[in-house]
């Protein structure tokens, strides 16, 4: 039975005919594939990078708890002063940054950015584990030392920029491998990814931290951490080769040019000050960059609130470090319902525009209640809710608007917007906050300042979707397939 079994199929291959077996194969993907929303070709393509995103946003979760414990464990007046550095940082990080992107191609500044992430990983979490051998405590606790102390500024205000090119170089690329049609269909996928890794993260980070008290704890979580970008930077490689390879990846006529005419792949080009002139000269960029900044603001606002129910009610470092995770987890849940059920269509349906001004709509309700009803309870769901529109929502709607850009700018303009525009945003955030808290004024002047921003916010929103509606159909200049090709 099986020689014949054989010779049948070798005498259907020979006739052109596909074996019984394959169509159930073909069968089970294609279903995959619309479940999904993609087409049966990108489903490789759109794994690959979903894992991607799971170990990034998987590593920064580990590592974001300590941050955020380390920076609230001496007061919220040092927490708005690290605010102001993280800022002025950033400025100086961009600059440099768009210095190495002009001078490294698109296959080498990713991977060295992330092995860039680990390194410094290990440089803090070796001082620590130096320091905690020599009789020394943690910032913010009885036993802390200049060293710890150094370490926790110096790590909150690393983190803060590093997360923001961690995603802006992440998302970036998505938008160098995937087109506009792509994107709108496979974003909301890949966040999804991301949004497990995140739960993942933050969840093992409570119940480590819930399991010990120990001095080692944040060196253990940063090696951790440290791990899983090694990892992404695997997963990013494989990803690379194969869309260099998938005619259903944008990389695929690029990967053609870099075997036979640039084997070490294309240069991005220009200077380190291309990035910030490109924002200044573009309405379009400065629009995004606008949308950003009142992002980062009503952000801000919610993570000092946050910041100072935790700092109420812990007395430990573990115990803030557990509870900070636990917020994060609970956050990344409610985003991730949100992708499975409600992102997946809502770009297409809705279009970019709209989709974007969710988030504003979204922010003033909650401060709205949050102004009746200032409790530990409503806010963790405020919060849970702003998260979960902004990763779920609004980012991958954000993150389509540089579809339609020209390389240099969406790896050297897009940092200027995600990185110093962000902080920007959170200095201004910050500075409301103590003016607010110096003043006494309640939580209802701050729904009321809301209102006006939130309404200039949802009108922004609309008008870059418009924007790139013309941009990707050709309407404007360096648009389309010229701008990609630039």
């Amino acid at each position: 039975m099986q020689p014949a079994s054989v010779e049948s199929r070798l005498t259907a291959a020979g006739a052109g005919v596909e074996p019984k077996r394959q169509p159930r194969s073909v069968t089970v993907v294609d279903w995959a594939a619309r479940l999904m929303n993609f087409r049966r070709g990108e489903l490789p393509l759109g794994g690959r990078a979903a894992l991607f995103y799971f170990c990034v946003l998987g590593g920064y979760f580990f590592l974001r708890p300590v941050r955020d414990a380390m920076g609230v464990s001496r007061g919220m007046d040092e927490l708005r002063w690290l605010f102001v550095v993280t800022s002025i940082s950033s400025l100086v990080i961009v600059l440099l940054f768009g210095g190495v992107v002009s001078k490294l191609d698109r296959r080498k500044f990713i991977p060295i950015g992330y092995l860039f992430v680990i390194v410094c990983l290990f440089a803090f979490s070796a001082l620590l584990i130096f320091d905690a051998g020599a009789g020394g405590g943690l910032i913010g606790t009885d036993a802390e030392t200049a060293v710890s102390r150094r370490v926790g500024y110096t790590f909150y205000v690393w983190l803060s920029v590093i997360n923001l090119f961690v995603n802006s170089l992440f998302w970036a690329y998505m938008v160098d491998v995937f087109n506009v049609d792509q994107g709108k269909r496979m974003f909301a996928f890949i966040g999804i990814g991301g949004t497990l890794g995140a739960i993942v993260g933050g969840w093992s980070t409570n119940v480590i931290s819930g399991m010990t008290e120990s001095v080692y704890l944040p060196a253990g979580l940063m090696l951790i951490g440290a791990a899983l970008f090694g990892a992404a930077i695997m997963v990013m490689l494989s990803l690379d080769k194969s869309a260099t390879r998938s005619e259903y990846s944008t990389l695929s006529a690029m990967g053609s040019r870099d075997t036979t005419d640039k084997p070490g792949g294309e240069q991005i080009g220009g200077s380190f000050w291309d990035g910030a002139a490109a924002v200044a000269t573009s309405p379009y960029l400065l629009g995004i960059g606008a949308y950003v900044v009142l992002l980062a603001i009503s952000n801000t606002m919610i993570y000092f609130t946050q910041a100072n129910v935790i700092l109420d009610n812990t007395d430990t470092f573990s115990q803030r470090v557990g509870s900070f995770a636990q917020f994060d987890m609970l956050a990344q849940i409610a985003t991730l319902i949100t992708q499975m059920f409600i992102t997946t269509h809502l770009i297409r349906r809705l279009g970019v525009g709209w989709t974007l001004s969710i988030l504003p709509v979204v922010t003033v309700a909650g401060f709205a209640v949050l102004a009746v009803w200032p409790i530990y309870g409503v806010m963790a769901i405020f919060q849970a809710l702003q998260r979960a529109t902004r990763y779920a929502v609004a980012r991958p709607a954000r993150e389509t608007l540089f579809s339609v850009v020209p390389p240099t700018d969406k790896y050297k303009a897009k940092p200027v917007v995600d990185v110093f525009l962000y902080r920007a945003g959170d200095v201004t955030g910050a500075g409301i906050d103590g003016a607010l808290s110096t003043l006494g004024l309640a939580l209802g002047w701050v729904a009321a300042a809301t209102v006006p921003l939130a309404a200039i916010w949802v009108v922004l929103s609309v008008g870059l979707g418009k924007a790139q509606t013309r941009r990707d159909t050709g309407g404007e200049p360096g648009s389309g397939a010229e701008g990609q090709a630039a």
